[in-house]
């Protein structure tokens, strides 16, 4: 209870720094700044039908970069490279945690601390951040559900009363990751965050890497303010994607799109500016949240930076790769 407090004391502290702060609303892009619509401006998010909300209950999107994996690329999870994409408009980070790919599952300590100063980098900046349990490798989620119990339980103690956390409890399950087995991880994690994080918004990843929200709509989880993951590639998922996510809105599912690229699902190929332009279309009609993968300098044209770029003193307009150039224009 005193970390809670704790935790919301210092969540208070930053909603008025980030009010105050020269640069809250104004900073320009290649800047340093914080996000000029985030959780100073709406507070506590919660779900209201397919629509996320905030505490007036008016419509809110957030949009924003998601991180690759701490464990290769933790320097573009620092306050001021956070803030660097909120000069651009961005009021969302998602903080990608692999569990297997040398991640958590063999680096606990390690990987948890600096999922925490990533996340209080973001709270920073008055943004949401998304705690990402990043499974990907591991295909099924009831691979690790002891892990990510007992890791859902310590993280939702530190940030129970932090109105900017988002939970994501499941990345992309795959291959023997079907709905009825995610459902089931679902209902073992979900009730170790709410006894912590009772007003969070909570995602759950869905099956085939996160696309088939359909199959999920079919059987949606007995919990309120839960959204349901979409992930795609503009190279790889067109609109035979957007109308799965069609047929699950149509049915009240809530979706998030807590990931997405302008390459080929591989994460290269492309940019595919055209499909591109269509998700973005339709992300705007249905009033969808998103993050783009990924705020890195990987060699690779998903990657929103070029090669050795460093943005601790703000990113420029040549720090950004072409699909960096273009994502960060829709912000």
């Amino acid at each position: 209870m005193i970390r809670n407090v704790r935790a919301y004391l210092i969540g208070i502290l930053i909603m008025i720094a980030a009010c105050i702060m020269p640069g809250t609303v104004s900073a320009a892009p290649g800047d340093i700044g914080n996000a000029s619509d985030g959780v100073a401006e709406n507070g506590w998010l919660s779900v209201k039908g397919t629509t996320l909300v905030n505490e007036q209950g008016q419509p809110v999107v957030l949009h924003g970069m998601s991180s690759h994996g701490l464990q290769w690329y933790p320097q573009f999870t620092t306050s001021n490279a956070i803030g660097a994409t909120a000069s651009y408009g961005a009021n969302l980070f998602r903080v990608a945690m692999y569990t297997a790919e040398g991640g958590y599952i063999e680096n606990k300590s390690s990987l948890r601390k600096q999922l925490y100063r990533s996340v209080d980098a973001a709270i920073s900046r008055n943004m949401y951040v998304i705690i990402d349990w990043h499974i990907l490798s591991d295909g099924n989620p009831k691979k690790y559900q002891k892990e990510a119990k007992a890791f859902f339980k310590k993280v939702s103690r530190r940030y129970g009363n932090v109105p900017n956390v988002i939970y994501e409890i499941c990345n992309e399950p795959n291959g023997e990751g079907n709905w009825n087995r995610i459902r089931s991880y679902a209902k073992a994690v979900i009730p170790v965050i709410r006894r912590n994080a009772p007003s969070s918004v909570i995602l759950v990843g869905t099956p085939t890497w996160s696309q088939d929200v359909d199959i999920a709509a079919g059987s949606p989880l007995p919990y309120p303010n839960l959204m349901y993951s979409c992930h795609f590639y503009a190279g790889t998922h067109g609109e035979w994607l957007r109308q799965k996510v069609k047929a699950a809105l149509d049915k009240g599912l809530p979706v998030f799109v807590s990931e997405w690229g302008t390459s080929e699902a591989s994460g290269n190929g492309g940019v595919h500016e055209e499909e591109a332009d269509r998700w973005i279309s339709f992300m705007r009609q249905h009033q969808l949240s998103w993050a783009n993968w990924s705020y890195c300098d990987k060699d690779e044209s998903s990657a929103a930076l070029v090669p050795k770029a460093d943005p601790e003193d703000g990113i420029s307009r040549s720090e950004l790769s072409k699909s960096g150039r273009y994502v960060f224009s829709k912000f």
